[in-house]
């Protein structure tokens, strides 16, 4: 069985989705892990523990099933965390991908350094593995790009600007994107359905992973357009209403930024902003969250996300400063409801024709977590069920 490992700060669910499809589409057996589901071909069973990489004698569990299965391929969504644990310790990588390296999980690692460097690990893991390809797929518009490319022996490059393989006549929708790839002895018309820039760049990842493997024009254009979603991730709740509701996992400062950047020009109406933080977690990025939403949102609502022990006001109060700084006022365009549920209506209650309400970080987590422990939670279904309530009034 043989294993590609996909890491970086984004992108990372969304990228083994379409690699895992494009294997599919290739006729090959293809495993799954992820932070949103794991599983074997078409089998895919949601992830219920909020972890990406899960502890080693669940992995090795899931492993040794996978194997028995008969998976050709495993598409390993790999975290900083679990390589600086060396968690993934004895796992043969054939192929590593990196989508990006921004501000995350310093918390645990300390410093941005740090946290680079666990996620390098991963291709020099890579690169150990003498039976494997020995390839890394490498973004290469991103900063730390080099720091990648010392670290394996086959580097392939990718990118919006820069790169081996890069886009060309790109058309960016509320419902996707297409564009060409030229690779010299054939060209490519991709169809990705999963909205964004950000995206363009995660399929840009899949099919230099489809290149890289051999796989068919046929087979990688196949494969990513047979994805037409990834629960949590920019899924659209629809009720008949007439604005939109978005859910999507994005919790850190890059994830907003991109996210913010490709929605503004596409919004016809307002932006309202639904968020909170992890408590316990890093809290110098609070701000920065507060502070993109407050930029690019014409409103913020700040509410729970998993406080786990720490003081709800003291998350909220962090995050809120963040958007004061660029300009918004509380109980104007900056309101703080604990009460993710009452949060969840009040933004909806907000909303006009035209208008974009963005759900962020819960995605497609299946627990809320406060000091008292993990309850129950489905951010899709209480969108829906908050656009219906709204709609009968």
């Amino acid at each position: 069985m043989k294993v590609i490992g996909v890491t970086g700060t984004n992108g990372k669910t969304s990228t083994c989705f379409m690699i895992h499809h494009m294997l599919r589409a290739a006729g090959l057996s293809s495993g799954l892990m992820t932070t949103v589901a794991y599983g074997v071909n078409e089998n895919i069973k949601p992830q219920l523990q909020h972890m990406t990489s899960v502890p080693m004698p669940e992995l090795m569990k899931r492993l040794k099933w996978m194997k028995s299965q008969g998976v050709e391929w495993l598409v390993l969504e790999t975290t900083s965390q679990a390589l600086a644990q060396n968690r993934t310790w004895g796992i043969p990588y054939s192929l590593a991908v990196m989508t990006n390296v921004t501000h995350e999980h310093l918390s645990f690692h300390k410093t941005f350094e740090r946290y680079r460097g666990a996620k390098v690990k991963l291709f020099r893991l890579t690169d150990k593995n003498q039976k494997g390809l020995r390839a890394g797929i490498i973004n290469a518009d991103d900063p730390s790009a080099d720091y990648f490319v010392k670290a394996i022996a086959h580097p392939i490059m990718y990118g919006l600007k820069h790169g081996d393989i890069t886009p060309k006549d790109v058309i960016i929708t509320a419902t996707g994107s297409t564009y060409s790839i030229n690779t010299g002895q054939d060209e490519l018309h991709i169809t990705c359905h999963l909205p964004g820039s950000f995206n363009v760049e995660n399929s840009l990842a899949a099919v230099a992973v489809g290149l890289t493997l051999g796989l068919s024009k046929q087979q990688i254009e196949q494969g990513i357009a047979s994805l037409k979603t990834v629960e949590g991730r920019m899924t659209n709740i629809d009720e008949g209403q007439n604005f939109s509701v978005i859910v999507d996992y994005a919790h850190t400062p890059d994830s907003f930024e991109k996210l913010f950047k490709n929605l503004k020009p596409m919004s016809r109406g307002k932006i309202i902003a639904l968020f909170g933080s992890l408590g316990g977690g890093d809290k110098s990025k609070r701000p920065l969250q507060g502070k993109l939403a407050g930029t690019y949102a014409d409103e913020v609502i700040v509410c729970q996300e998993d406080d786990r022990g720490e003081e709800p006001e003291a998350i909220m109060s962090d995050i809120a400063s963040g958007a004061e700084s660029a300009g918004k006022t509380r109980g104007k365009d900056l309101f703080l409801i604990h009460d993710r549920v009452e949060a969840i209506q009040f933004a909806i209650g907000r909303a006009s024709k035209g208008d974009t309400v963005l759900l962020l970080g819960k995605g497609h987590e299946k627990t809320i977590e406060d000091a008292s422990g993990e309850h129950p939670w489905d951010e899709i279904a209480t969108a829906h069920a908050a656009l219906k309530a709204h709609m009968k009034k």
